[in-house]
């Protein structure tokens, strides 16, 4: 089983719609079996809070459900659960890594690393802008599936 943990900052807007989206993706190809997914935040700040709205909005337009979300917070033994930690950021990153104690076994990547781009996953919560931050966590997770699919093989 392949699990995949994705990470924000408030486990409200972007890891929650790159995980609703990625579930969506492996259902549609009938892989459920082979994954284990879940989602994440670095802070404490938005501990129990469902979707933000601007989320749920974009996943309920794509036709994918997100009820029964409440945002919870990374954990270190996560680093050794999960085979890939996927962060929206670099600022995720770099709390991903402090929360682990380290990348020692490479596990933490940055979405768009998959689309081979350095940049971040626009964030919402502060552009306000569900649209930009839907193409990127599109785009990210269909490249994601694909590269894990490959190193599966």
């Amino acid at each position: 089983m392949i699990k995949i943990l994705f990470v924000c900052h408030g486990n409200i807007c972007r890891s929650p719609m790159a995980y609703y989206y990625f579930k969506s993706l492996v259902e549609k190809r009938s892989l459920t079996s082979m994954f284990y997914l879940d989602s994440a935040g670095t802070s404490s700040e938005e501990l129990g809070n469902p979707v933000h709205r601007g989320t749920r909005e974009k996943l309920k337009q794509a036709g994918i459900a997100c009820d029964g979300h409440h945002a919870k917070q990374m954990q270190t033994s996560d680093y050794s659960s999960f085979d890939y930690l996927i962060g929206m950021d670099s600022w995720n990153i770099q709390n991903m890594e402090r929360i682990a104690g380290g990348d020692p076994d490479k596990k933490i990547y940055k979405l768009l690393e998959f689309i081979q781009s350095d940049r971040d996953v626009s964030d919402p919560w502060y552009t306000g802008n569900f649209d930009v931050t839907w193409e990127d966590i599109t785009k990210g997770c269909d490249a994601l599936l694909e590269y894990v699919l490959e190193r599966s093989r």
